[in-house]
């Protein structure tokens, strides 16, 4: 990358930064407001833009000869990383405008592409941190349907050593992903302790791309009601997906619904249009964008002249983000589901995609997004750093001026997010939870592989039988596998309480599900636990009666 790009962004960050910074007067006038450097960048052609283009050709000498004094003088300028001095000055930029406006390099820009179409390069296997004896490692937990990890025979509990020829040791799994996914038909070399037998081999696997649908689960969680988990994002399948998903729940009895986004990072704002349209009438608002300029002002409206009558209950949760909380917002304000949950993010701002000459890209914030009844979305950033922001330490209190109502006159609150009907938040693991989590995975690794005395009818080493439902029939002697584990923690030096038990017995269950029968059946033993959802089943009739009370006031006007 050349000197003077550097010399570019760097300055961009620094032109920012003051904008930021800089003493206005008081009372301004539009004269002086001109010359204000917080007045940004869309300058006029005139006599001023000659003294702003001169301010600025100042500013680049003084930091090029800023950039050579480090080069000459800071005790590490003979290695000064150019590429990586480039991103930190563009996210520096773009920071200080918003928390969501983003520089990607060419590796990155290409994997946001790839999540966009639900699929990215790499083996088909979901991995995990544990803890054992003080070394944190990464584990095997599942491997995907078709896929090289399976092809390869990782199975459940496999430790992962090395990437190739790189100790991954202590690294955390979010590392070993990125470097285990890469391009599509290169080989990725696996150093790996085998659960089964506890030798280290050397297995090369070559990368393909792993198809990461947006709906990972959608079945008939009780008698009529189905369950759809959309949890992966919106991407370019997302719709046809759903269509999928809502027939077959048709055909199998389904006369309500169960829409789970919580964790949604959001995705392509056309793919949730399209979601929420499934449930709306023609002619009903969708989303509402407004920005700068008057080519970034756009209405979505519904063009379904027969929507979807069934009882609608979404689940969100801090994690909905973005085009999910469109989806939610969309749905509450028109009276046509009830939302349950925790708050959501609050991420309304718009990211326009720019490519850049090297391969590099941006996402650039052009304008924002507001729910039918004019919500806005996104929660105020500029009070926090990005620290806070992104783990909600800022107390919100609703604005009166940012209320508004649904169809029915029910009064919502705009500026944080979507706020559910009904709050209901998600028990957290608690120190101790995590503690006993990380035990009986290295417990099932034991059982599965016939290493605990007495029930080695447990043992597993074939690959998951991805099609088949677990059930109570895959726990033989369920209460001697408790009083095992029992029995395995007493060896650590630990003892089970009275009060543990519903939670470990669940998590057994959960771990077994995994090897038996993969993440997706595994997942659902967690659902069927779950008190969010059990709290979304019991307001079924309570959407039914709000939806059918918007569509008497629809039809009255």
């Amino acid at each position: 990358m050349s000197k003077k790009l550097v010399l570019l962004v760097f300055l961009l960050g620094y032109f920012v930064g003051i904008s930021q910074t800089v003493e206005e007067p008081s009372t301004p006038t539009a004269k002086s407001d001109s010359f204000r450097i917080g007045s940004g960048f869309s300058f006029s052609a005139s006599a001023e833009k000659r003294y702003q283009d001169k301010d600025l050709e100042n500013i680049i000498e003084d930091y090029k000869q800023a950039l050579k004094i480090v080069q000459e003088k800071h005790v590490d300028g003979k290695w000064l990383n150019y590429e990586k001095l480039t991103r930190f000055s563009v996210n520096a930029m773009l920071h200080a405008l918003d928390p969501h406006s983003n520089f990607f390099t060419p590796q990155e820009f290409r994997q946001m592409l790839q999540e966009q179409k639900s699929e990215y390069s790499g083996i088909g296997a979901s991995i995990a941190n544990f803890v054992r004896d003080g070394s944190v490692d990464t584990y095997i937990i599942g491997v995907f349907p078709d896929s090289p990890a399976l092809r390869a025979g990782l199975r459940f509990g496999d430790k992962i050593v090395a990437v190739d020829g790189e100790s991954v040791t202590g690294k955390p799994s979010l590392y070993v992903r990125d470097k285990i996914r890469g391009e599509r038909g290169k080989i990725v070399s696996l150093l790996v302790e085998r659960a089964s037998t506890g030798k280290t081999e050397r297995i090369d696997i070559r990368r393909a791309f792993v198809a990461v649908p947006s709906i990972s689960d959608a079945y008939i969680l009780r008698q009529g009601i189905g369950y759809i988990n959309l949890s992966n994002g919106f991407n370019y399948t997302t719709r046809e997906e759903f269509d999928i998903a809502l027939q077959e729940l048709h055909q199998q009895g389904m006369n309500a619904l169960i829409l789970d986004i919580r964790d949604n990072p959001g995705g392509i704002l056309e793919q949730a249009v399209k979601i929420a349209e499934k449930f709306l009438p023609a002619g009903a608002t969708i989303v509402s964008q407004r920005g700068r300029y008057p080519i970034d002002n756009r209405i979505w409206k519904s063009s379904n002249r027969n929507p979807e009558n069934i009882p609608v209950v979404v689940l969100v949760n801090r994690y909905s983000a973005s085009a999910s909380e469109i989806v939610a917002g969309a749905l509450q304000d028109h009276d046509r589901a009830l939302i349950v949950g925790e708050n959501t993010f609050g991420k309304g701002l718009v990211q326009s995609v720019f490519n850049l000459p090297t391969g590099a890209g941006l996402t650039l914030t052009t304008a924002r997004y507001y729910t039918p009844s004019g919500r806005l979305i996104q929660r105020d950033y500029k009070a926090e750093n990005l620290y806070d922001y992104y783990l909600h330490k800022t107390d919100y209190k609703p604005d009166p001026s940012s209320a508004r109502k649904t169809i029915t006159g029910r009064t919502v609150y705009g500026g944080n997010g979507i706020t559910p009907d009904e709050i209901v938040t998600a028990p957290s693991l608690t120190e101790r939870q995590t503690y006993l989590v990380n035990h009986v995975f290295f417990f099932v690794r034991e059982l599965i592989n016939g290493r605990i005395k007495g029930l080695e009818a447990y043992k597993w080493q074939k690959a998951p039988e991805f099609d088949r439902p677990f059930t109570e029939r895959n726990l033989q002697n369920f209460n001697k596998l408790i009083d095992a584990f029992k029995a395995y923690l007493n060896e650590k030096g630990d003892k089970l309480s009275e009060a543990e038990y519903d939670f470990v017995s669940l998590r057994l269950r959960h771990q077994i599900a995994m090897v038996m029968n993969g993440l997706t059946i595994a997942d659902r033993v967690l659902i069927e636990n779950d008190p969010q959802v059990d709290r979304a089943i019991l307001n079924l009739p309570r959407a039914y009666s709000l939806a059918q009370a918007a569509q008497r006031k629809s039809v009255k006007k």
